[in-house]
């Protein structure tokens, strides 16, 4: 959760605490925040009152591309449903939304426990299906999901 390991640029308007580094970002004179997390790959996680409704298709590739974020950056939508269960919506640099990340859903699971919102161990819920992510004591994280094939393909080399 280091700023430098995510990359996430702060400014004075950003903020560390208790290890969040929160960043906050006014689109349509409403102010969104984000807690930032690294999984390998640089995620931030802001939360919804309800993903269902909420434009992904027009908010993920501004919140994706802003200045905070010189590597841009992954971004989940969170919806608290209760301490136990999140419901997640990702857009994904360079790609769109998909129907499940699974760094995503880990990255999702710290920023709702770091905030408070919910416990260590939690049952995301995705597009794609249910994940179950814990952040043990160890500091290591566990997820746990089905493994499927969503697609068949055959390259012809022409």
């Amino acid at each position: 959760m280091a700023p430098e390991k995510i990359p996430v640029l702060l400014n004075e308007k950003c903020k560390v605490q208790n290890k969040k580094i929160q960043v906050p970002i006014l689109v349509n004179n409403t102010l969104y925040k984000f807690t930032c997390v690294s999984m390998g790959n640089p995620h931030a996680v802001t939360f919804i009152n309800n993903i269902d409704n909420f434009n992904i298709e027009k908010f993920g590739p501004i919140f994706e591309n802003s200045k905070f974020f010189p590597e841009r950056v992954n971004i989940e939508f969170v919806q608290i449903i209760n301490r136990e269960t999140i419901k997640m919506r990702v857009w994904e640099r360079g790609t769109g939304e998909t129907l499940a990340c699974g760094t995503g859903a880990c990255a999702s699971a710290i920023a709702s426990s770091l905030n408070n919102y919910t416990n260590k161990k939690v049952t995301v819920k995705l597009l794609g299906g249910n994940l179950e992510v814990e952040w043990k004591k160890d500091n290591h994280i566990y997820m746990t999901g089905p493994a499927v094939t969503v697609f068949k393909g055959e390259w012809i080399n022409a």
